[in-house]
This record gives structure tokens, sequence and C-alpha cells, in this order.
């Protein structure tokens, strides 16, 4: 039997099969009853080698080659079986007929009739039906044509990736061609069907069919607002080059108008980034004819094996182009726009970077401070088998949109013996830090502010820690029970800075780590003079697949005397009382809670909780709520439920609520019903939060909300389907877990 006849017909349905994969991503999930076809390889021979079994074979040496019964054909890359085979024309041709089937790893047809001609290299099966190997996608086609000159075509051609008893919904073609060498394939006169009811019509349109990126359409993002009106996006992606890719986005807003959305993308071999480009020419829905836009670049590229170069530089037109467009990138609580642009450099011993760092202000809020440049640098060394030596440095000049605000040029050195001595039972490190700070401040007229200031101020660190541990059982189960207390003492030295201007400072807040930072400032403008015991614990109860079951820490500093910088704001002798609690009831009960509690009125000053039941990932409940009594003069107390729960073999809903207590409101609704089969998905999302638009004031209105719903169909097996956590993650405030358990 001349095997190039067979070779022919394995590397055409192999390329069939191919081709059907690559163009389709099935989404297999439990619900799916259509089982996969199977395929055992281990029953396929080597290379180039042909079995041919019947029950009655007849061969005549150069004429012609049948086989009767129950006839086999095994290759190295496919099984082809039918009740008879005949091999002609001095072995150049081949039929084989009756209950045909061909098996290999990526597909398995049946057919009523297979030929093959080795001399026009072609080959022919009629009226057949294939299904995926590892795949629910299946279908039908009343002809499939194979050549080595004009590739594949499938003519009166079916496909879904519906059950074969619940075909929900399929599509339908004349034909489909493939041409040899050719990276889109072609399909003509397609119907696409819901049920037994045609609801789309295409004459014409081009595929992929390898698994190279291709330019074409993607698929479109349609929904529905009171800001936007009816929303249509239609992504067009542009395969540019291996390492270049483009997507360009055309939104139509019935409310607002048209805008443009496009993404490039580039990889080299040593960075890579993406720049955004947003662009409203007309918004309908102002008064102004003002164009809108928003840019985005971000850039990450090694310059050599220690120096590395980042870039990331936004910029938008308008306070409101967040609230009103949306973005991906920003919240629309977000007042600042950051631009970046620097160098870092790492090695063992030396890390250096230079940054140039600028910022958008968004509504009535004060200018913040630019560094422009930003210097860092931090030198470690070893001083024998116990010391160690570090120097941290920072050289920046501040500057600020505002002309009346001051300009400052901050030059810091800071060097650090540190006496570390660290062991798998704890640690004791002392350290002494001396810094200079020298300020050159210009535009200081009006202000209370030196031209000149040289700070230098002293620190002395104590720290020690304990890790205890026991093996016990608690509950019938076996766990460990760890004690980690640990103490610090610190010292810094004071000096007036009210000379200073504040660049890069602002209060920090503060957790149980925290209580250990020794600062209370970020940035370098103000430094707290110190006198002041901090004393934590944590406890831990670990079970015996070494997981954490339960976690609690407490800490709180004492001040052995005033702070003179802080002492304005607060004179008490000792800090709030800071705990944190993460438990894991079992596998499906999740708390996590943070309070600090005001020790001279025993009054809450922050807390925050989060109590999780998690069945699975369809399954959950979430209870969550967040207080702060003073942040910038106002009260936060707001509370939150979020869910997700089947309501049914096939139904899924997604509910969040968060409601301000302190105002007796709510702040934000959220609604997403899922209808999900095997094959297609339905979704529908509503919600109501606030809109936090500014005014021309660039005061943000906290009293105005937008409402939006959106309705998404998903064809499993034509487009990606996003699960119930994607609802859950989407709106103003999102799905978060609870816990930060190991």
């Amino acid at each position: 039997m001349n095997g190039a006849l067979v070779w022919l017909a394995v590397a055409g349905l192999n390329s069939l099969a191919w081709q059907a994969n690559a163009r389709t991503a099935i989404d297999n999930n439990a619900l799916c009853m259509a089982i996969p076809a199977p395929f055992d390889s281990s029953q396929l021979l080597q290379k180039k080698q042909v079995q041919v079994t019947a029950d009655a074979a007849e061969i005549r040496e150069n004429q012609f080659a049948l086989f009767e019964g129950d006839v086999d054909i095994v290759t190295d890359s496919a099984i082809i079986h039918a009740n008879t085979a005949e091999v002609t024309d001095n072995g150049r041709a081949l039929s084989a007929s009756g209950n045909v089937s061909y098996r290999s790893p990526a597909l398995t047809v049946s057919s009523d009739l297979l030929s093959v001609d080795s001399v026009e290299q072609t080959l022919k099966l009629e009226n057949t039906q294939y299904q995926l190997t590892g795949f629910v996608g299946h279908g039908a086609a009343g002809e499939i044509d194979i050549g080595t000159q004009q590739g594949i075509a499938l003519h009166n051609v079916s496909f879904t990736t519906c059950p074969l008893d619940q075909q929900d919904w399929r599509l339908e073609a004349s034909k489909i061609s493939i041409e040899p060498g050719d990276t889109l394939g072609e399909a003509r006169h397609t119907r696409f069907y819901l049920g037994d009811v045609p609801v789309l019509y295409l004459p014409y349109f081009a595929f992929p069919v390898s698994n190279q990126r291709q330019t074409g359409l993607l698929f479109p993002i349609i929904s529905s607002s009171s800001a936007t009106g009816v929303d249509y996006e239609q992504p067009f992606y542009w395969n540019i080059a291996p390492n270049y890719d483009m997507t360009i986005s055309p939104r139509l807003m019935t409310n607002r108008g048209l805008q443009l959305k496009t993404e490039f993308r580039y990889l080299t071999r040593a960075s890579g980034g993406q720049m955004h480009l947003e662009y409203l020419n007309n918004d309908t829905k102002l008064a102004s004819d003002d164009s809108r836009y928003f840019y985005r670049l971000q850039h990450h590229g090694m310059l050599s094996d220690n120096w590395q170069l980042n870039v990331d530089f936004n910029g938008i037109s308008d306070n409101n182009y967040v609230v009103d467009l949306g973005s991906d990138f920003f919240n629309r609580s977000d007042t600042t726009i950051n631009r970046t642009i620097g160098m870092d450099y790492y090695s063992q011993s030396l890390d250096m970077s230079l940054y140039l760092r600028d910022f958008e202000t968004l509504g009535d809020f004060d200018a913040i401070y630019r560094a422009l440049p930003e210097a860092k640098l931090q030198w470690r060394n070893s001083l024998g088998e116990l010391l160690t030596f570090k120097v941290d440095s920072e050289l920046a000049y501040f500057d600020n949109a505002q002309e009346t605000r001051p300009d400052a040029l901050r030059w810091h050195l800071a060097p650090t013996v540190a006496l570390p001595y660290q062991r798998y039972w704890g640690e004791v490190t002392a350290e002494l830090t001396a810094m200079n700070t020298y300020y050159k401040q210009t535009n200081i007229a009006n202000t209370e502010l030196d031209e000149e200031v040289n700070r230098t101020l002293y620190q002395g660190r104590l720290f020690s820690t304990l890790y205890l541990e026991k093996n016990d059982q608690l509950f019938g189960n076996d766990v460990t029970i760890t004690f980690e207390p640990k103490v610090q003492y610190l010292y810094t030295s004071f000096k007036d800075q009210s000379n200073i201007g504040l660049y890069d400072t602002t209060a920090l807040l503060t957790d149980v780590n925290g209580l250990f930072r020794g600062q209370e400032f970020t940035g370098l403008d103000r430094i707290s003079d110190n006198d002041q015991i901090t004393v934590g614990a944590t406890s831990r109860i670990i079970d015996d697949n070494n997981r954490e079951q339960f976690v609690i820490s407490l800490g709180q500093i004492f001040y052995l005397s005033d702070s003179q910088v802080t002492t304005a704001v607060d004179d008490r002798n000792r800090s709030a009382l800071a705990g944190e609690l993460d438990w894991r009831f079992d596998d499906s009960w999740f708390v996590h809670s943070a309070v600090q509690i005001a020790t001279d009125n025993d009054k809450v000053e922050r807390s925050s909780m989060a109590l999780e039941y998690r069945l699975d990932a369809t399954r959950l409940v979430q209870l969550s709520h967040r207080f702060v009594r003073d942040l910038s003069g106002e009260t936060i107390d707001q509370f939150g439920v979020s869910a997700s729960w089947p309501i049914g073999e096939n139904w899924q809903v997604v509910g969040r609520s968060y409601r301000d207590l302190e105002r007796d409101r709510s702040i934000e609704n959220y609604f997403g019903l899922q209808y999900e089969s095997c094959c297609w998905a339905l979704r529908i999302v509503a919600q109501r939060s606030l809109s936090n638009r500014y005014d021309v004031a660039g005061q943000q209105n906290t009293n105005e909300f937008d409402s939006s719903i959106a309705l998404q169909f998903i064809f499993k097996g034509i487009g990606s389907s996003r699960s119930n956590r994607a609802m859950l993650e989407d709106g103003m405030f999102g799905y978060r877990q609870p816990y930060v358990l190991n």
C-alpha cells in the first residue's frame, strides 16, 4: 500500500483539527455534559510506519489492494477505520467506505466515504461529523476537501460547543477555506443560530488559523449608564510585528459622542512597555466644546546588568475625566495623576536611584511638590564579624506648580552603625545613626522659613524579639503555638524644625508594625524627637500543614518624655493601643480585624473588620466595616456587605452594598445576575454609586450619584467567559479577601 496516500490523509485532517482548535477558545466547566472525544496515543506507530489489518484482503501486485471487514489503517499520527478500503491505480488512489472513522490526538471524524488521490494530492471526506479531542467543540460538514495546493475546504459546515442534545447555539457556513501558508481562514455565508433562530448573518469574514497573533476585530464591549448613555466600544487589534502590537478602539457613547482609545505595546530583549491614548474631540454632554484626553506611557528596561530605566508618565485633560469616562488605571477617588521617570542601580553593596517625580492634582487640592530631581544612595559594608555600616543619602530639589509656594534644595546624609545578632530563637539589634539635612529654600517671603537650614539629629535604637513555640493539641488537632514578644527603645534628639517647609511630609497611619517604625511622618522635613519604649507581641496557632489558623498582635508605645515636635497635637504619655486579629475558624470562615484604641479616653480611633464565609469559588458572603474618628476633619463610618451565591443549577447572583453610617446613606449598590450553561452565558449588571464629580471651582460633589446597567452575552468557544469573580471585583469598592494568613 502506498504510504504517501495515508500520509496526505493524516496531515490534512490533523491540519483541519488544529485550525478548529486555534480559532476557538473553549471554556470547559462542570456544567457541560458534552464529553470530549478520547484518544489513546499509545496505539500509534513509530515515525513513517503504516499498518493495515482487515478480516479479508485481496492484493494484485501493481494493480490494486482490497481490504474488507473491520479495516484499520494505523500510522504514527492517526487511526482510520472502515468496512472496506481499496487501493487502486497502481497505488495512486485510496478509497474507504462504510462507517469510516478517523481518530487522532486532535480530532475524531466519522464519514460515509473517504477518498485520496496521490497524483492530485487531494483527500475528500463526505457527509462528516467531527469532534475535537480534549475539547467539547464539535460539528458537521457535508464535504471536506483537503489538498496540498488548494488547502482545506469545508462545505456546509457547522460548529458548536454545546452538548449534542442541547445545541443552544451553533455556527453554520456554506464554505470555510484555509489555503496553505495562510495565517487567516475565510468563511462565507455564515449564520449564527440561537436554538433554531438565526440572529446574525455575515456574507464573509476571516479568522486566524495559527497560534500567531492576528490583525482583526475583537469582541465589542457594550454597556449603559447615566453618565455615558448606551456605550459601544469596538476594539481592533493590529499585529504590527512579533514584538509590537496595537489595539485601536472607537467608542460610541450616545450621551457624549465618539471617543478613540488606543493601546500600543512593545517588547525587546532588554525592555518592554506600553502607551495609551484616549481622545474625545467634543463631549456633547458638556456645555464647552473642549477636547478631553488621557495618555499614559509605561516603560521598564535594563540599561545594563545593574542599571534599570523606569517610566510611568500620565496626563489628563480635566478633573472629571475619570468620573465621566472611566479609566483602567485610576479610580474616581484618586486626587493625583503621577509622572515619574528614573533610573535604578543595584549591586551587593550599593543601591542608587535618580528620579524626576511630578504630579497633576485633581480638584481644589493643594498642589503636591514635585521632585526635579530626586537622587538616593545607600552603601552597605561589614565592619568585622559583628558590626555593619551603611550610609543613606538623598539629594532632591522640590518645586511647586503654585508660584506662591516655597521651593527647596535638600541634601540628607545618614550614616548608621549597627550590631545585629540574629538566631533562630530571636534577634537583638543595636543601631546608632547620625542624620544631617541641609536645606536651601527660596521664595520664602511672608513665611517663617529660613533661607538656609542645617539640621543635625542623632538617633539610637535597641530592638529585641524572641520566637517561642510549643507543640500542643487543640480540639483534637496537632498544632504549634508561638509567642513572639518584642520590645524597642528609641531615642532621637530634638531640633526646632518650624523653619523648614513641608515638601514630601505628611503624618503616617499607625498599625502594630508601624509602632516599631520610629517615625511619625513620611519624608525628612519633620523628624520627631523620641524617648520611648515600644512593646508588642504576636501569637500564632499553626496547624500540622504549616498553615496559620490564628494570629493576634498587640502593641503600644510608652513615651518617657514629651515629643517637642508633636506636642502641639499630641501630649499623651502613651500611644493608642493597636491590635490586629486574623482567624481562620475552619476552611470556610475567616475574620480579619484591626483596631486602635486611645488610652486616655478609651475611644476607638480607627478600626476595620471583615468577616467572610467562603464555601467555594462561587459561594461566599462577606461583611465589612471601617471606622476613622478623624480623617482630615471628617469621620468615616462605613458598613458593607458582599455576596456571591448560586441560586439554581445555572444561575449565579452577585451583590454588594456599602452604606455611610455617619451620613445615613448608601454610597454604592451593585447587583449582578448571570445565567451560565456549558456553551453560553448571559450576564446583567446594575449599579448605583457616588459620582464624585468636581464643580468649576474644583470642589468635589459628594451628593450626586451615577447609575449604570450593562448586558453581556457570551458564547463559549467564540469569546472568553469571565467568572463571577469578575463581577465581584467590579464597581467602586470591589471585593478583597479579608485575611492575611499564609
